[in-house]
């Protein structure tokens, strides 16, 4: 990585620290509200990292295929290469429901306010029974009006065309709930790989 990458990096982390706690503190003091408006703070809040991505990192994106996004409730099943599409999938979708391990919950600030946004948070500890878990959360959050999404975690390869299998969740859950499936493709580990300075810019 170049000097001027590491600088970069540096600054968007230290723009991720002044920003979370400020979006983590409004959430917080908003709990009230319902579960859709509290999502589009937390959305907003990925909008404000893909922004600060896009002009300090120079990691830009362009999205094929949204024409294809359905209208009515659906389960998107994402490989999970970077913390990049996690945050991008709240462009193109309606209000999605996480699912994601439970100690996620427990970090600082993002933890606080990702409790707020409706995840559906699994204990891995729970075996077989986690699938009961993301199935009887899944109903509820269709019955508030979030659309389910499923993250599905590929083999970490960050090349969209090559096969790779997913895991089984997304598709029984899909089964419990009677709910189509979106699958999505992207490269976004390319440029924003697993760990703190690997970001370089590009699209």
């Amino acid at each position: 990585m170049t000097r001027a990458c590491r600088r970069s990096v540096a600054l968007f982390l230290l723009f991720q620290i002044v920003v979370t706690p400020v979006y983590a503190a409004v959430m917080v003091a908003t709990f009230w509200l319902p579960r859709v408006p509290m999502y589009r703070l937390a959305a907003s809040w990925c909008r404000t990292n893909l922004w600060g991505a896009r002009w300090i990192c120079g990691i830009r994106h362009r999205a094929v295929g949204a024409e294809n996004i359905p209208s009515t409730p659906h389960i998107v099943m994402s490989k999970h290469s970077s913390t990049w599409e996690t945050l991008a999938l709240t462009l193109f979708f309606p209000p999605l429901a996480y699912v994601a391990k439970k100690e996620l919950l427990s970090i600082p600030f993002f933890g606080w306010g990702f409790a707020l946004a409706s995840p559906i948070t699994i204990d891995r500890k729970a075996g077989t029974d986690s699938m009961q878990q993301i199935a009887a959360q899944g109903r509820e959050r269709f019955r508030a009006g979030v659309l389910d999404r499923h993250l599905s975690r590929r083999h970490a390869h960050p090349v969209p065309a090559r096969e790779a299998k997913y895991k089984t969740g997304g598709a029984r859950l899909a089964i419990e709930l009677a709910t189509p499936i979106l699958p999505v493709a992207h490269n976004a580990g390319y440029l924003w790989p697993k760990g703190l300075f690997g970001k370089r810019p590009g699209r």
